[in-house]
């Protein structure tokens, strides 16, 4: 379960950017390419919280939608997995969005 390891990387960085004030809430964007787990990263941050400055922080995760270019026409279309076929054929598609795992937004308690 590669969540664990990304959720405790995740609470890393809030505790870091919290400088022991209490977070109310993390912002979270994953992409829909990933192979990430929202619900797994949930279960991981309920769990390793407690005792942090994160204790009772709201964990809210944004879902990024799959999204690529064909190469061949160059249309957009929508990805729900890192690969594709393009009305025209073509499977040469470059991913323009859907690959996100980032912070987005730390909120700390005034």
């Amino acid at each position: 379960m590669h969540e664990l390891g990304i959720t405790q990387s995740l609470i890393e960085i809030a505790l870091d950017h919290a400088q022991g004030q209490t977070v109310t809430r993390v912002i979270l964007e994953i992409g829909q390419l990933t192979a990430i787990s929202s619900e797994a990263i949930a279960f991981c941050f309920d769990a390793c919280c407690p005792g942090t400055v994160l204790e009772n922080a709201v964990l809210e995760i944004l879902e990024i939608p799959g999204r690529g270019q064909c190469q061949a026409c160059h249309t957009e279309i929508p990805l729900t997995h890192p690969f594709g076929v393009c009305s025209c054929g073509s499977v040469h598609l470059q991913i323009l969005q859907g690959q996100e795992l980032r912070v987005k937004a730390i909120e700390i308690q005034d």
